[in-house]
């Protein structure tokens, strides 16, 4: 069974760029939210396997989404998707609870390692 996976970004071309990678390559995509508020919803409804979860976004941003989502499920797989010169910004989301980065311009070798690496520990 492919694993499921959430895409969460306010910008829909950058949805789009994950959601072609990801689907090429084998994984199911349950979801794509604008921004934390509509990622919470979707992550009660779908139990997804892995989020992708921009930084920042309008209403609620990645941090506040990754918050809000390990209080649903303490366990749940989140990778951060962040512009260079975030680094703080990406240190708090792995505070928060994220279990790995992206970087954008996203690299597709970079995101299916992320992906891959985040699903074998969960698997463990």
């Amino acid at each position: 069974m492919s694993k499921r996976i959430l895409i969460v970004d306010d910008a829909a071309f950058m949805r789009m760029m994950i959601k072609n990678i990801v689907s090429k390559n084998g994984y199911e995509v349950v979801g794509e939210a604008e921004n934390g508020q509509v990622a919470v919803e979707l992550y009660k409804k779908h139990k997804p396997d892995l989020v992708t979860m921009d930084i920042t976004m309008p209403e609620m941003n990645g941090i506040e989404g990754v918050k809000a989502i390990r209080e649903i499920d303490p366990g749940a797989n989140i990778i951060m998707c962040s512009a260079m010169g975030q680094q703080s910004m990406v240190m708090e989301a792995i505070q928060a609870g994220a279990k790995d980065f992206i970087v954008k311009p996203f690299q597709q070798d970079r995101i299916l390692q992320a992906i891959g690496r985040v699903l074998a520990r969960s698997d463990q």
